[in-house]
């Protein structure tokens, strides 16, 4: 049986249905910290949903061997944020920044169950490991409706600074990192994205894989570390996840001209009592340092990662001359 008893009334409950049967294991959780279903249902309203089951046992198994106490406490913290995220946040997406619905929530000391609305059956069924220009441009919709929806709140419940990279939350990594100026500059990068006047939510791993394209729209799932912060950071790391070197280094001024184009429609929106022309003023200049805050991660973590290329290597050489010169 994939669900003790307690679960599978939980299923039953939120869902209407009169019984159900596990249809596929969609994924196993990073290192080994449970699974995410897929689950039939009979005789309710709708013909599938989404377990994510939790268990948050010690004996888990990092793919890279990051495999400390230190990572182990940041992931228990990352699902009573994503918890926290779907019980008070998510209802507040709309089609514009879409996330799926979450029927029913429970947490205990080392287990945590989530049914979640599924997103294939609502349309969303197509996954990317590269996208076409069309495709990027739907991601770029969804972050800037994102940013703007949350655009000064509180990340109250939530990582007070969002990303899974973030410098306070990885100190293995920095002091695995090699390169000497990027170390030494790792604290004023990360200061200065953080006392950005304009500050929202962030996705935090808004890579491309955590995007379910439908036919001319786009989800997103995944919300362990959601949190307050700029949004370029999700920008500079969504574009990593999606385009060669050469493409980041092509559309560097596209990218960040179309985002702000929806940004401007979402504050337009949402009734954000701020314009395009004050948050691209302060935002646009830290897109080259968000993107270098990212690279200080992956070069820690995974010195011969392939995101470690010629072009962030140059951006965050010029942001450490230009903005850091004593790095």
């Amino acid at each position: 049986m994939f669900f003790n008893q307690h679960f599978a009334a939980m299923i039953c409950q939120a869902t209407g249905a009169v019984d159900f049967q596990v249809q596929e294991c969609i994924q196993e959780l990073w290192s080994g910290y449970g699974h995410i279903w897929r689950v039939q249902l009979e005789g309710a309203r709708m013909r599938s949903v989404v377990v994510k089951h939790v268990q948050l046992y010690r004996d888990s198994r990092h793919p890279r061997g990051w495999n400390s106490d230190y990572s182990h406490q940041r992931k228990l913290r990352s699902y009573e944020v994503e918890t926290a995220w779907y019980r008070s946040r998510a209802g507040s997406c709309d089609a514009a920044c879409r996330v799926p619905a979450c029927l029913a929530i429970e947490s205990s000391d080392n287990e945590v169950f989530m049914v979640l609305e599924d997103l294939d059956a609502a349309g969303f069924s197509d996954r990317r490991s590269g996208i076409d220009q069309t495709e990027m441009l739907l991601c770029l919709s969804w972050l800037a409706h994102f940013h703007a929806r949350f655009l000064g709140e509180s990340p109250t419940g939530l990582w007070q600074n969002g990303t899974y990279w973030h410098l306070d939350t990885r100190p293995d990594e920095l002091a695995a990192l090699e390169d000497l100026p990027l170390r030494r500059a790792a604290a004023a990068i990360d200061a200065r994205l953080s006392a950005a006047h304009w500050q929202t939510l962030v996705h935090g791993d808004a890579k491309i894989a955590n995007f379910c394209f439908g036919r001319d729209s786009v989800a997103a799932v995944d919300f362990q570390y959601v949190g307050g912060g700029c949004g370029m950071k999700d920008l500079a790391y969504f574009i990593s996840s999606c385009l060669s070197e050469q493409e980041c280094e092509r559309q560097e001024q596209y990218i960040l001209d179309r985002y702000f184009g929806y940004l401007e429609q979402a504050l337009q929106r949402y009734r954000k009592p701020a314009s395009r022309t004050d948050v691209e003023a302060e935002w646009r200049p830290l897109y080259r340092v968000a993107w270098a805050d990212f690279h200080r991660f992956v070069k820690g973590w995974s010195p011969g990662h392939w995101k470690i290329n010629s072009y962030s290597e140059r951006i965050t050489r010029l942001v450490l001359a230009g903005d850091f010169p004593d790095a």
